[in-house]
């Protein structure tokens, strides 16, 4: 009896230290990309429908391709054709709207403003993870004070309404497009908003709709998003990638994640405004760990008592009631 009872108490305690973390969707773990076709990722979006997944793209020069990467292995687990948008020239930005609808922002242009227009891509997120082939609409987007380059597309999650950010070395600026979007002529896109000194590469939303990141090469800048009339609250600090390019918040709104340009690129974690929870609030502070209110770490450095403790906890507790039954017999 003796020896059973220290096997099990073992076997307990093993397995609760052998228990998986919170999975990389909720705990915006880093991760490295490796499909060796990803050599551009420019875009990053977060999944609402399948956690841990996030999409990406090529810059250009790689056909119509949306990637779809499982942050627990970094592996491409669906890879989608989009068919009647002809041959992208530019894709920088990805985005996921409301009803699970994805956005590709067609509008970098790398001329230095001289199309006349450029092109968003829309088409619904696949309700299962497999290549295909899936048909997108097309729109036709020019921008009232002239043509420009940009990277940076951003969908409201509430009411479904299209930004872009430009990409301008004296300062950027947030456009707004119409309230819906045609594919039978023109949009317009009209400045509302500047987003001084920073040359956008990327920026996102927060999933409640009230908070805007916009990232550069090297830093970030978060705003409270206020109707679109965007109010700053700070500098964030942003990990080490290299040419970063790419940024989005968890599903869950909990984190943000940075992605950079290269072969095997990383995709790290980073703090989100409101101090981890993707909505109101100021930013957390740089430097230092930010933690949630359970006591696990941000991503950021340090150490996690959170889901690991709880299962020593239980196997603890386990032990103990075993023991007590066993002195009652």
């Amino acid at each position: 009896m003796r020896r059973t009872f220290v096997l099990l108490a073992a076997a307990l305690v093993t397995g609760a230290l052998a228990m998986p973390p919170a999975s990389a969707a909720e705990a915006g773990e880093g991760f490295t990309i490796k499909d060796p076709r990803i050599t551009e990722s420019s875009g990053l979006a977060a999944s609402r429908q399948h956690p841990g997944i996030y999409w990406t793209h090529n810059d250009s020069d790689d056909g119509a391709h949306l990637y779809a990467v499982d942050s627990r292995t970094g592996e491409t687990v669906a890879t989608l054709t989009l068919t009647g948008v002809g041959s992208p020239r530019d894709v920088e930005a990805i985005s996921i709207g409301p009803d699970d609808q994805i956005y590709v922002g067609d509008i970098g242009d790398n001329l230095g403003g001289s199309w006349p227009h450029v092109w968003i891509y829309r088409l619904p997120e696949p309700k299962t993870l497999k290549d295909a082939t899936v048909p997108a609409t097309q729109y036709v987007v020019t921008y009232a004070d002239g043509a420009r380059d940009a990277e940076s597309l951003v969908v409201h999650p509430r009411t479904g309404r299209v930004y872009i950010v430009d990409k301008d070395e004296r300062g950027s600026h947030l456009y707004q497009g119409p309230p819906e979007l045609t594919a039978s002529g023109g949009n317009v896109f009209t400045r509302v908003a500047d987003v001084p000194d920073l040359e956008a590469t990327d920026a996102a939303l927060s999933p409640d709709g009230e908070r805007l990141v916009v990232r550069s090469y090297f830093g970030a800048v978060a705003y409270d998003w206020n109707g679109g009339r965007i109010e700053r609250t700070g500098r964030l600090s942003v990990p080490f990638l290299g040419q970063g390019e790419s940024v989005t918040y968890t599903a869950d709104g909990s984190r943000l994640m940075y992605g950079a340009e290269g072969a095997g690129s990383s995709v790290e974690p980073g703090e989100a405004p409101g101090g981890g929870t993707g909505g109101s609030g100021s930013p957390a502070p740089a430097g230092g760990t930010a933690r949630d209110d359970d006591g696990e770490d941000d991503g950021s450095g340090g150490i996690s008592i959170g889901r690991g403790a709880l299962a020593v906890g239980a196997a603890v507790a386990a032990l103990v009631g075993l023991s007590r039954l066993r002195r009652r017999k």
